[in-house]
């Protein structure tokens, strides 16, 4: 379930955008509200905030228009109004995620992420992930098995033609840690390291040996897109994941990521170390 472009993602990138524009031109919100004679500055800030829900086109080209953008620059943000006020292909699934995950996943030419207790959301077996979400106690039992579903069908950006490439680095915990139960888990590393051996998926083990290292505050997932647009960092909360765009914040996961993938095994060494721990799970089943 795969589209050429994600609604909501347009609406972030047209939410900084406008953000970015106002910036440069040296005016408040409540100056631009003046001089558009709108009502509040609040229009003006909800419209920064991505806190629309259909960006309206004469709103934009009105902002645009006090912001002087022409040419090429002014044609794409409005390419990227009308994108913005289509439907996900993935508003079904609405209720289950807090923000826009699917969208970036479907959207990111690249995935980078680092996970340590947990196997990496793309990569999760069926089993796994109803465990996960019982486990978390936030997930209300009605709604695991659609969790679940959407969770299975998120990995259908990995096959699409223009979908991300994959690279996971997993700390060792992760895998040797029983979720659901030890058949859970010996099922789920035997597909994990199939994973591997997809052609846009890598998988590095950061084994105990490796001691403290840059990520050990936590899990976070970094998605790049198509250039100039800037990359996003997901870092995941015992309530729901934040999502920050901001460029040095971003390029700071980066010089962590880069650590711990330099850390970590070699495609080979992870693999023989998955198929070592699942080998014990199987023996405790």
């Amino acid at each position: 379930m795969t589209q050429s472009h994600s609604p909501g993602v347009r609406r972030r990138r047209l939410s900084a955008a406008l953000k970015r524009l106002r910036a440069e031109s040296g005016m408040s919100a409540a100056d631009v509200a003046k001089r558009l004679k709108w009502s509040s500055a609040t229009k003006v800030t909800r419209a920064e905030r991505n806190e629309w829900r259909y960006p309206k086109p004469g709103d934009v080209e009105a902002l645009l228009d006090l912001y002087e953008v022409e040419g090429a620059d002014r044609a794409h943000l409005l390419s990227l109004v009308e994108e913005a006020r289509g439907r996900s292909d993935w508003h079904q699934y609405a209720d289950l995620y807090t923000g826009p995950l699917p969208e970036l996943e479907a959207e990111a030419v690249r995935i980078r992420t680092y996970e340590s207790v947990l196997i990496p959301g793309l990569l999760q077996t069926p089993d796994y992930a109803a465990a996960v979400s019982r486990a978390s106690q936030i997930v209300p039992a009605e709604q695991i098995e659609r969790k679940v579903e959407s969770r299975m069908l998120r990995r259908g950006v990995l096959d699409a033609p223009n979908g991300p490439r994959l690279t996971a680095v997993v700390d060792e915990p992760a895998l040797r840690k029983a979720v659901g139960s030890h058949a859970v888990m010996a099922e789920q590393l035997r597909f994990l390291a199939g994973m591997a051996a997809h052609y846009k998926v890598t998988v590095l083990v950061l084994p105990d040996e490796a001691g403290a290292h840059p990520a050990v505050d936590g899990a976070f997932t970094l998605f790049d897109f198509p250039r100039p647009e800037p990359g996003i960092v997901s870092v995941p909360t015992a309530v729901e994941a934040l999502y920050v765009e901001d460029q040095e914040y971003f390029d700071r996961h980066v010089l962590i990521f880069d650590a711990v993938q330099n850390l970590a095994l070699d495609p080979q060494g992870s693999l023989d170390l998955i198929g070592s721990i699942a080998a014990e799970h199987d023996k405790r089943a």
